[in-house]
């Protein structure tokens, strides 16, 4: 289902593919919604009612590129949908609008480069996608403004389970939702595939007004920097290092009890749990805690490398463990 899922594409407000695919593969035995945004709102029933109402949530978006201009000679500018590096840009290849036109992103050559440009990464107003059109009027009948681009290229898994994709962020947290959706629960709960995360956590937002939930727990993928050179916190968290529970970003002071409860229920499951390192980044957590009066939130991530590029890695076995994690703790909650 990961793999499945990595292949759709989803821009921020261009969600739908993923929300058919999640729809289509949701069991019998739950009800849905989707709301105004296009959020997709999913109850399932447990074999007991729940004390408190839990909320999971991952969003369906993903970050990408939007056609905003075509030259005379039919090449296309664009701008960034959500966090983008645009060191990950140059020479890539893109899928262009809903006709899947094949692009490549370009910019000046190298020998025509002053030295404080070769020294310099490309600004993104400074690139743009040559789909093979030798004419405005030959681009035009191939893709429109507003048109989105998504990175190419095939998940593939690679040394010891690992895994690489593009959109792990966070379709890994819409497959580990799905999977819980198709077992037996303990409890009943609530799942919310959101939209618009990476322009703004916009979808939870409304989604968790509408659930207006006792406890939220956000399924994501987090920036891992564990690379050569990169030394002590600013690693940020490791792959196989299992499960990411984080105290702060830059949109949540995550809830203490709930924190220090999730490393307790890890160690007591003998579940791999690491924190976070560096004070950055940000999820759907930093609009649901603040949402409907106030909601107690923690976030549970993925460690990913390479995020928010055409080659998100992430290992198997910290996806398996982040899906035990929330598990777990969501059956807590629950009954707490």
């Amino acid at each position: 289902m990961l793999k499945e899922l990595c292949r759709l594409n989803a821009a921020s407000g261009r969600e739908e593919a993923v929300r058919e695919y999640l729809i289509a593969h949701l069991p019998p035995d739950v009800s849905y919604k989707v709301d105004a945004l296009g959020n997709l709102i999913v109850e399932k029933k447990g074999k007991s009612s729940a004390k408190n109402k839990v909320m999971l949530l991952s969003h369906m978006d993903e970050v990408a590129l939007i056609v905003t201009y075509i030259t005379e000679e039919g090449f296309l500018k664009f701008a960034p949908v959500g966090g983008i590096d645009p060191r990950v840009l140059f020479g890539k290849a893109v899928s262009v609008g809903s006709k899947g036109v094949t692009g490549l992103i370009g910019g000046k050559a190298i020998h025509q480069c002053s030295k404080a440009e070769k020294d310099a990464v490309p600004e993104v107003e400074d690139l743009y996608i040559d789909i093979g059109a030798q004419s405005k009027e030959q681009a035009e009948a191939l893709v429109a403004l507003g048109d989105n681009a998504y990175f190419c290229g095939e998940p593939t898994e690679f040394g010891d389970g690992f895994l690489t994709a593009k959109a792990l962020d966070d379709r890994v947290g819409n497959a580990l939702m799905l999977q819980m959706l198709r077992e037996e629960l303990s409890f009943d709960m609530t799942f919310c595939f959101t939209v618009q995360e990476e322009i703004g956590t916009r979808g939870a937002a409304a989604a968790a007004l509408t659930v207006s939930p006792d406890y939220a727990i956000v399924i994501e993928c987090t920036t891992a920097a564990d690379l050569p050179e990169v030394e002590g916190h600013k690693q940020v968290c490791k792959l196989g290092g299992g499960a990411v529970v984080g105290f702060m970003d830059r949109g949540t002071v995550y809830d203490r009890a709930l924190y220090d409860l999730a490393f307790r229920l890890a160690k007591e499951h003998e579940i791999p749990c690491q924190t976070k390192t560096l004070i950055a980044g940000g999820n759907d957590a930093a609009a649901v805690h603040k949402a409907a009066g106030g909601v107690r939130t923690l976030a549970v991530s993925v460690p990913c490398r390479y995020i928010h590029s055409p080659a998100c890695t992430a290992k198997q076995a910290d996806i398996d463990s982040t899906a035990k994690l929330i598990r777990v703790l969501a059956e807590t909650l629950c009954n707490a």
